[in-house]
């Protein structure tokens, strides 16, 4: 299963972190928060990443590209190229990535757009690259199999600004990107699609993705939640990363299963 993350926001609400860097690349401990969503990912065997990139994606493609040496002990010659060994230091094996521009200012629908000739099954996940969770991977896979609709949504309670829900059963009757009040369940990233849903988004960085396609979608009754009764946390403010790197430095990181 191929999972797609959306790494190319402005991330305007960290302006302290995200004028020097991307908001994926904002760390909690010691790694990128982006390292901690793929690990959860890699700890169900999902391995396979494409990476929508945009603001400053060059960090995010500098990060990786430079992976191995910066994780791992090496040795080698000087004045001869061949002569260089690398000794394992990390446990980050069989990740494949695929780092995709996906332009600066795009919406995240011309971003998944941009990286449908990269998705080569009928059915991916993608998240969102600031958000940690500890949902159960397997059994949201199953659920989104077992009800055949085109999208699923890992619905989580939080009051937010994020893309909320009203739902019936596990079925998503409205979806609204960031009401104003409103108490029921919210958009946790974290979701299961059929690769239909490149019909409904075009290759225009004015694409959006949850304004639009998911409204429409839910009301043509092919959005579905899965109800995730567990912790959920969204790296959007100074205030959420100081909270996030307290929890991992008192070893009370939910999302933390490697």
């Amino acid at each position: 299963m191929q999972v797609v993350i959306l790494c190319g926001g402005l991330g305007t609400r960290l302006r302290e972190e995200t004028e020097f860097r991307p908001k994926p690349m904002v760390n909690i401990g010691p790694r990128p928060v982006l390292w901690h969503i793929m690990k959860r990912y890699a700890h169900f065997d999902h391995t396979e990443f494409i990476l929508c990139l945009g603001y400053k994606g060059e960090s995010i493609k500098e990060y990786f590209y430079h992976y191995e040496i910066m994780n791992n002990d090496f040795s080698l010659e000087l004045g001869n190229a061949g002569k260089f060994i690398l000794h394992n230091g990390h446990t980050e094996k069989g990740w494949n990535i695929t780092l995709a521009d996906t332009g600066e200012k795009a919406l995240k629908g011309a971003r998944i757009k941009r990286i449908q000739k990269y998705i080569h099954g009928d059915e991916f996940m993608l998240t969102y690259g600031d958000g940690v969770c500890d949902v159960d991977l397997e059994a949201l896979l199953t659920f989104h199999r077992d009800h055949g609709k085109m999208i699923t949504i890992t619905g989580v309670n939080s009051a937010s600004q994020f893309g909320e829900m009203r739902v019936q059963g596990n079925q998503v009757l409205t979806f609204r990107e960031k009401p104003q009040t409103g108490d029921s369940f919210i958009n946790g990233g974290y979701m299961v699609l059929k690769k239909e849903i490149f019909n409904y988004l075009i290759d225009d960085d004015g694409c959006d993705f949850e304004v639009g396609p998911l409204e429409q979608l839910a009301r043509g009754g092919q959005l579905m939640v899965y109800k995730h009764p567990g912790s959920w946390a969204c790296m959007d403010t100074l205030r959420d990363t100081e909270r996030l790197n307290k929890m991992w430095e008192q070893g009370k990181a939910f999302w933390k299963i490697w």
